[in-house]
């Protein structure tokens, strides 16, 4: 069945530069961690499990998106995004709100960057962090 929305992603994806295919990640990952939340306080578990289980995948395709030739920035980023996935790793497990809200804390702020290296990447100055995943 033709699903206009589904070629519609499908075509952004194609044709998205590598700044801008992380910030669709960091974007599916904070929208699977607000659905978790809402879950969770709803208590549906299962919808939470499947939420938090995305967001443990974004956070590993986050990781395999590192250029390590992008200098120490792709480095602390590793280490950072394995903090993270643990993390998500334990909210899943414990079902805890409060560290599903300390994920989004951090993978907003970490947006909120890459939104501002993407902008300047795009105009000709790509910054560190920019560099550090090209391979996306």
């Amino acid at each position: 069945m033709f699903n206009p929305y589904e070629q519609y992603r499908t075509l952004a994806v194609a044709t998205a530069s590598p700044g801008r295919l992380i910030l669709m990640l960091y974007d599916a990952a904070l929208r699977n961690l607000r659905q978790a939340r809402e879950a969770l306080h709803a208590g549906h578990l299962q919808d939470a499990h499947r939420s938090l289980v995305r967001v443990q995948d974004i956070l590993t395709e986050l990781l395999s998106s590192l250029d390590f030739s992008a200098g120490e920035i792709a480095a602390t980023l590793q280490t950072t995004y394995l903090r993270l996935r643990r993390i998500a790793v334990d909210a899943d497990i414990r079902k805890d709100p409060a560290l599903v809200e300390e994920l989004i804390t951090y993978l907003s702020e970490l947006r909120d960057a890459w939104a501002q290296a993407a902008a300047a990447a795009e105009k000709g100055a790509q910054p560190e962090a920019a560099q550090a995943s090209t391979r996306a």
